[in-house]
């Protein structure tokens, strides 16, 4: 399981670099990032490499973060590789919430990724020989 850190931040310019400089104040190093927004407001999502600290930074700042359980994996960085993670845990029954990669080494993507059953993703990842993280 990946950990994950969500900040709810209004939409507006400055908001997303005003929240990344308090980690940056800090010293906490971001390892992905990912925005979903609407018209008014926007969910900043953050794989950290010191939640504990990042969730103190920006919770003293004022922030709305809270930290949130993923599933992580990696795949092999070629054509089709996330298709099949994906069909399969369809054919397991396992909805994804929403998914994001970042970076990844040795020809692989590293992927995160929300689910309301991360028991049952890791069981069908296992059952498909996925590397999980």
């Amino acid at each position: 399981m990946i950990k994950q850190i969500a900040v709810f931040l209004e939409n507006k310019a400055g908001k997303a670099s005003a929240c990344c400089k308090v980690l940056k104040d800090v010293g906490v190093n971001l390892l992905a990032l990912s925005i979903a927004d609407t018209q008014d407001f926007g969910i900043l999502r953050l794989i950290t490499e010191d939640n504990a600290s990042a969730l103190s930074a920006l919770k003293g700042a004022g922030y709305i973060a809270s930290e949130v359980e993923l599933v992580g994996l990696e795949v092999p960085d070629k054509a089709g590789a996330l298709s099949d993670v994906l069909i399969a845990l369809g054919d397991g029954g396992v909805s994804v919430e929403y998914m994001y990669s970042y970076a990844g080494v040795d020809g692989h993507a590293k992927i995160a990724f929300k689910t309301a059953m991360p028991d049952k993703a890791i069981e069908v990842l296992q059952k498909i020989g996925a590397k999980l993280i």
